[in-house]
């Protein structure tokens, strides 16, 4: 069982930043082998997706309200995810997920139902 856990969420003006982490909790498992992907909630809403990077690293994945303002990436030596999070809006005001793909070495998911092991989830919220 792969148990993940978000930091780095926050309050925000409009048009700032935020860098969110996605670390595997203990040391029983490692991430560095699996596909991964931030999604996100909004008060009311459903989960929608954000963004998914491969296992190495070289494909990723963005959903078009985040393209060009977001940046997923990873530390694989680190067991560390991260969401560069620029040009924020209110609209952007969520709970983020991060996710893992149960599925070692396998191919980019672009869908929600793709990943099985979740994280709680941290909170950013972008002010107007």
């Amino acid at each position: 069982q792969v148990q993940l856990v978000e930091s780095g969420g926050g309050l925000v003006q409009a048009g700032g930043s935020l860098r969110l982490s996605c670390a595997r909790s203990g040391r029983t498992f490692s991430i560095s082998a699996n596909a991964m992907a931030w999604v996100r909630q909004a008060p009311g809403k459903e989960r929608e997706f954000v963004a998914a990077i491969s296992w190495d690293g070289y494909v990723t994945y963005y959903a078009e309200p985040v393209k060009g303002r977001f940046t997923i990436s990873r530390d694989n030596a680190k067991n560390l995810v991260y969401l560069q999070m620029s040009g924020l809006k209110p609209e952007d005001t969520a709970v983020y997920f991060c996710a893992a793909d149960s599925t070692q070495f396998g191919r980019l998911g672009t869908t929600i139902r793709q990943y099985t092991y979740w994280g709680q989830g941290t909170q950013v919220t972008v002010s107007s």
